[in-house]
């Protein structure tokens, strides 16, 4: 049985999930924005079977968050970079590591989220786009959009 798509889904999260929402794509995404570029490296990294690194891998690239670069000619080898796109996810995984530290990690943080000159610890902020001005989380909230539905604008008016 074939699973619904989530492609052409009005909300943005689902249609991220569509490109993301498996999560060997995410850790995938977490090593190559860590630097990790060759097929052998994601394998040691994730212990992941073959077939399905290719897998989503291909995916990835399909999805326009990664980019296949020829590292070798003889035998043909690729390597796998971050695509813009792909560099932008870099936000969704320092979400998580916030998240999962603040909720998952009774024993302490493995991982810190910190400035990279100063090793000073950061959390994530939202800015208002006009002046930048830093707006707790907890002070924001979605709305329909100028090209939202009838039924994206009634959902988000009952959510509320």
């Amino acid at each position: 049985m074939q699973r619904k798509t989530l492609i052409h889904a009005e909300c943005p999260v689902a249609r991220s999930l569509e490109r993301v929402g498996e999560w060997w794509s995410i850790l995938i995404m977490r090593d190559a924005l860590h630097g990790l570029k060759r097929f052998d490296e994601f394998s040691r990294s994730l212990e992941i079977a073959p077939n399905m690194l290719t897998r989503r891998l291909n995916a990835l690239v399909e999805a326009g968050l990664l980019e296949r670069e020829p590292y070798s000619q003889r035998p043909l080898r690729y390597q796998y970079v971050p695509t813009a796109k792909g560099e932008d996810f870099r936000v969704v995984l320092m979400a998580f590591v916030e998240w999962g530290n603040r909720h998952y990690a009774p024993e302490g943080e493995s991982v810190q989220i910190v400035e990279r000159e100063s090793g000073r610890p950061l959390q994530l902020m939202m800015a208002d786009i006009a002046d930048g001005r830093q707006v707790p989380l907890d002070r924001s909230t979605v709305q329909a959009g100028p090209v939202a539905s009838e039924q994206m604008r009634q959902r988000l008016s009952i959510e509320r």
